[in-house]
Formats: structure tokens, sequence, C-alpha cells
């Protein structure tokens, strides 16, 4: 008994040291951030990110001003959801769902005890907010338009010969050439770094260009974390300043918000925490063409050049799904685009139907589309709202009138 005893110890003993050179070999190596990742991801019971990781970072603050509530539509949870839309929903872990009509909210819906009050991470939908930003720095001549080069603000890129070639529209539309590998679910790659180190600039400063800017699409975190670059040097303020004095505040959001930081700055390809219903002013001031209220807060042609697929990146025949930091699919009927990020979250804009649609969750249905070019839930949601919602509203309209 003793024996078997020593031998458990010595063998927990071994796999300790194991382990502790692992970790210090991650250390010394300047891999540091996989410990991190771990840490924060499989011990915790996921294996990746997940929508309230706020907490596992330093943030900064998105301030919002004085709220402006949604005025709630005539029919304002009255409706049912179809039997198809709801098993897709709670089937994939959907914590928050909206639906804006005709600039009211028309319905929402919150799941395991989230409420239009809690913070959740949008992901990759700050890319497009990112590019708002872009919008509106260009508006107030802080960056000169969509073809001024990256290197006017960035100029440890001059002596990259690709690189010094890319303008703050290839970062926008995923056209940089940048060198990186977009990947979510393995420890050790540049964009879980990314993530969880603790110096995005840093990391991706000393990185270089790899293929000729323009005319090709790839999708890159990357891309968006170089604009992020751009926009704090061009305007002295921080992203999260920056939104907060040009869209939040004056979009009247009820919440503050957080953006999570490293090494200083936001990481503007993710991370943006709001809640459902003020996510929902962001597709919103999209559909309404940057107009809130009686002001202008960006401009009209820079939004429509968002949600324009761009042809010069793709292939003939190929589907063009992206435009600006949006993702678009003008041969479905209804056409709609939106802002997506990881594990399904959407804000989806149907200009056709004047409507916007939320949802929030933590994960999302992995099945290949056959209805388009983008993934299968966004048609479900997209389709399943307009059945659900679309007669009930227009019945009503009928007999009011």
């Amino acid at each position: 008994m003793k024996q078997t005893g020593k031998i458990l110890l010595t063998v927990l003993l071994t796999i300790f040291s194991v382990v502790i050179l692992i970790i210090a070999g991650l250390y010394i190596s300047g891999n540091g951030y996989v410990v991190r990742a771990v840490q924060k991801t499989i011990l915790k019971g996921y294996m990746t990110s997940n929508i309230d990781d706020h907490t596992d970072f330093d943030n900064n603050i998105i301030r919002a001003g004085t709220p402006q509530k949604w005025e709630l539509h005539e029919q304002y949870n009255q409706i049912r959801l179809t039997d198809t839309l709801r098993k897709e929903l709670e089937d994939f872990q959907t914590i928050g769902f909206a639906v804006i009509k005709d600039g009211k909210l028309l319905y929402e819906e919150y799941w395991d005890g989230y409420s239009d009050e809690s913070l959740t991470n949008s992901f990759s939908m700050a890319k497009s907010i990112t590019t708002m930003l872009l919008g509106k720095a260009i508006e107030q001549g802080y960056i000169q338009g969509m073809d001024q080069r990256i290197t006017d603000f960035i100029p440890e890129f001059l002596s990259d010969s690709l690189g010094s070639l890319a303008t703050v529209g290839h970062l926008s539309s995923m056209q940089s050439g940048f060198d990186w590998d977009e990947n979510y679910y393995t420890p050790l790659n540049m964009t879980t770094e990314a993530y969880y180190g603790n110096d995005i600039e840093k990391q991706l400063l000393k990185r270089h260009f790899s293929q000729r800017p323009g005319g090709h699409y790839k999708y890159s975190s990357a891309d968006t974390q170089l604009l992020a670059i751009v926009l704090k040097r061009a305007t002295g303020k921080s992203p999260a300043q920056y939104l907060s004095e040009e869209f939040w505040q004056p979009m009247g959001m009820e919440h503050d918000a957080l953006w999570s930081v490293s090494g200083g700055i936001e990481k503007s390809f993710c991370c943006v925490h709001s809640n459902v219903r003020d996510f929902a002013k962001l597709g919103q001031l999209l559909l309404q063409k940057g107009r809130w209220n009686d002001r202008q807060l960006l401009d009209s042609a820079f939004i429509e050049r968002m949600i324009t697929p761009n042809a010069e990146a793709f292939d003939p025949g190929e589907p063009q799904k992206y435009g600006y930091s949006i993702w678009t699919d003008n041969r479905h009927r209804p056409p709609f685009y939106g802002m997506l990020g990881h594990l399904g979250q959407r804000i989806l804009v149907v200009p056709d139907e004047n409507m916007v649609i939320v949802r929030l969750g933590k994960s999302k249905d992995k099945i290949h589309s056959s209805a388009g070019h983008l993934d299968a839930d966004i048609y479900y949601i997209v389709d399943e709202t307009i059945k659900s919602f679309i007669p009930f509203v227009s019945r009503q309209s009928l007999q009011q009138n």
C-alpha cells in the first residue's frame, strides 16, 4: 500500500513538474498568452471565448448620455414566434432577441436570466462599429478619405514595400494583404494572442504584409485592429471615447458599454460589450442612412458604401458578401445586410421591411446554408422573423385604417 502511494505521488509530482516546465517555456518563448487563454476558456468549461468575458479584461467605458428609450410598437410583444424560429433560437442558446419595425420596438425576449440591461460581447460586430468611426473621422477631417495611405498614421510600415501601399479603405474592406491567419479555436496562434495577449499594437506592428493590397478579400481581424491604431492616432482619442461622443451619447443609448483593451488600445476587431436594445440602435442608424432624430450622425453616402458589396474584391461568379465591414446578401428576397459576430451575434437590417433584427447568444448553427452564402442561422432568423411578424403587423394596420 505504501509503495502504491509512493508511485502515485511520484506520478503527480512528475505531471506537476511537466506542467510547470510547459508554462515556463510558454512565457520564455513569448507565448504566455496561451496560459491566459486556457485559464479563461478551457478551465472555465469553454472551447473558445464567451459572451460574458468582459470581466476577464481591462475595459474602457463607452459612456452614455441622456437615455432615449425605444418607442414601443402598437403590437409590442403581441406576436408569437414561428415554431421554427423559436426552436432555432433556443437550440443555440440565444440570450436576447429583438425586432424593430418602422423605428419602434415590436418584440423582445430574453432567456437564461439575461435582460435588456445585460452586457454581452459583440465579437466581430465591433468591426462594423470601427468602420462607422472611420466614416466619422473622414467627415471631421481627421482622415482625408478611404484612399489615404495607412503609413500617414502608421509610419512603422513605410519600409514594408506592400504595407506602404495599403489604405484605410483596404483595412475596412479586408483587402489589405496583411499577413494574418484567422483562427478562433486553437490556443497557439496569432488570433488567440490578439485576444488574450497583453499588447496587441506591439503584436501587429512587428508583423508585415504578404500580398499587394486591393483586389482580393480575406477576412482578417488584424485589418480592423490596424484601423483602430489609425483612428486613435488620427483623432487623438480612444475608440471608446470617440464612439461615446459621436454615436453613443447623441443616439441616447440607454446604458454605458464597455470596450475591452489590450496594451492601452481597444480590441476593435471584437469586444464591445452592450445590450440588445442599444445594439439595435446601431442597425437602425444604418437603416436610416445615418440620420438620428434631426441630426445626420454619419454621412449617408458613407453608409451606402459600407453596405454595398465590393465587386473588385471577389472573383467573377463568387458571392459578393462583404462591403466595408458589413456583410450583405442582395440576392436574397428580401435583400438584407448586417453586422455579424462569433457565436452568432447578429444585427440584421432588412430595408424592404423597414426592420432591424438583433440576436445575441452563446452558440450558433453551423449547418451549411442552402439559402445563400452566409451562415444558415442568419436566413432562419430573417425569413422566420418576416413570417412571424409581417403578416400580423400588416393585418393590424389594415384594421386600424
